[in-house]
């Protein structure tokens, strides 16, 4: 069960395969209307797949992944992929850094150096972390065909294995946002005794149209609303029938992109185009890791379970650990504290962030990772 020393290396062949794949692309005609009033702009998916044909430089964002310590372990029947960084500091906090669907690994490459040596960027090296960013279970390089899938309930289990049992960090800290949150509030709930504290970006609040009380409510049940009308498609395919979907995305690079990008311009603060808010390059990186792996279909799977066996996170199963929380503007939805608190019962820090949405450690990495230092500052432990 010791963890060996991994770098990434995509095969040429499949390299120049993509850009086949991607030169054949059969585009579908533009609906009447705004670009992005119906899905993915045509416009801008013919002008990104060229772009991903013929400038993109996968070589170059492969060597920023390798740049950092990564590794593979056998754990839980997978081989669970991991940065593993050492921080830079007197006395460095072991922290878990969790991404969510559609992410991956690159979601942390900019946030990671900020934790692991604030020094280096104006900030005190006490607040430095030990991070460990795992490939989701099911996700990118913590996939193989034909392996088991996982639920949000299995993943919590093997991250905290990992940090537990594999690296011997008995208490540590945990962070993350989308399935990355639900995975650290989990982690919170299941196992206490093993964090000093949860730091969220996304919070799994009540979801269902409360009463109004305030203001703050009535905007709340508004935004979800317009959630379940406009936005919740994707969740029912891909947590109804992931397998169907999965055909389409594994074997078109066009189509794998078109569903992903507009996740990114919708869900990040942005001004028409997610570049505005994630640069091109890193955001293609993000695609190509799902398309090299064909990871998307096993992607899918905290979805299938959240239809299937329940949203493990609720007023009713609720956690109690320590809880930061950075409500950035153009998240999804941003929950009043009044309905937070129903689930999370211990808010300690809650903060509204000045711009970012949904990927936040993309779109605002030096004010997300200054929330996370002051937030576990008082409660890292010996």
């Amino acid at each position: 069960m010791a963890p060996q020393a991994f770098a990434l290396r995509i095969p040429d062949a499949a390299v120049a395969d993509l850009k086949t794949r991607l030169g054949l692309t059969r585009f579908p005609d533009a609906a009447p209307g705004e670009p992005w009033a119906y899905g993915a702009s045509v416009d801008y998916m013919r002008e990104l797949v060229a772009y991903w044909r013929d400038r993109f430089d996968w070589r170059a964002q492969e060597a920023a992944l390798n740049e950092f310590p990564q590794f593979k372990v056998a754990l839980h029947d997978i081989d669970l992929h991991f940065l593993h960084v050492p921080g830079q500091g007197p006395n460095p906090y072991p922290l878990l850094l969790m991404h969510g669907w559609p992410g991956s690994v690159f979601e942390m490459l900019d946030i990671v150096p900020r934790l692991t040596d604030p020094g280096r960027f104006g900030g005190d090296p006490k607040d430095a972390f030990t991070v460990v960013a795992p490939s989701l279970p099911g996700y990118g390089l913590s996939f193989e065909p034909g392996q088991k899938r996982f639920i949000l309930q299995d993943i919590a289990a093997c991250l905290h294995d990992l940090m537990t049992d594999i690296l011997g960090y008995p208490i540590f800290a945990a962070q993350g946002g989308d399935w990355g949150a639900g995975i650290a509030s989990l982690i919170g709930q299941k196992y206490p005794s093993s964090v000093c504290g949860i730091h969220l970006n996304l919070l799994f609040a009540p979801r269902e149209k409360g009463t109004t009380n305030t203001t703050g409510e009535a905007r709340y049940n508004a935004q979800i609303a317009h959630w379940l009308k406009e936005e919740t498609g994707y969740q029912q395919i891909q947590g109804t029938k992931p397998q169907t979907l999965a055909f389409a995305l594994t074997d078109s690079p066009a189509g794998l992109a078109a569903w992903i990008v507009e996740k990114f311009r919708t869900w990040s603060d942005n001004d028409g185009v997610p570049e505005s808010a994630i640069g091109r390059d890193r955001l293609l990186a993000n695609i190509a890791l799902y398309w090299f792996t064909a990871a998307i279909g096993s992607s899918f799977w905290p979805y299938y379970g959240r239809l299937h066996a329940g949203l493990p996170i609720s007023p009713e199963h609720p956690v109690g650990v320590p809880t930061g929380y950075a409500a950035f503007p153009k998240e999804i939805i941003v929950p009043p504290r009044s309905i937070a608190e129903k689930t999370y019962t211990n808010i300690q820090r809650w903060t509204e962030m000045k711009a970012g949405g949904h990927f936040a450690a993309m779109e605002q990495p030096a004010a997300l990772a200054a929330d996370i230092q002051e937030f576990f500052r008082p409660l890292r432990q010996p």
